[in-house]
């Protein structure tokens, strides 16, 4: 099931998505937005396997073998 959610943009902006789902060949502004979203999640989960990985290397992360280990 979806629900709708509405976005308001000023008339350049509507326009600049609209260019954007006729280049990239969006069947829908819909599906642009779906899309969208979805590499800022990816994004989201990018940073943080970088940042793990960054504590991972200075010594303040801590690999955990079993799920036990988070306590």
């Amino acid at each position: 099931m979806r629900e709708v959610i509405n976005l308001s943009f000023p008339k350049a902006m509507a326009k600049s998505v609209d260019e954007i789902v006729r280049k990239e060949n969006y069947a829908t502004r819909s599906e642009f937005f779906r899309d969208l979203f979805r590499m800022w999640i990816e994004g989201r989960i990018i940073n943080e396997l970088a940042e793990s990985r960054r504590e991972l290397a200075s010594s303040k992360g801590k690999v955990l073998k079993t799920l036990k280990d988070l306590r």
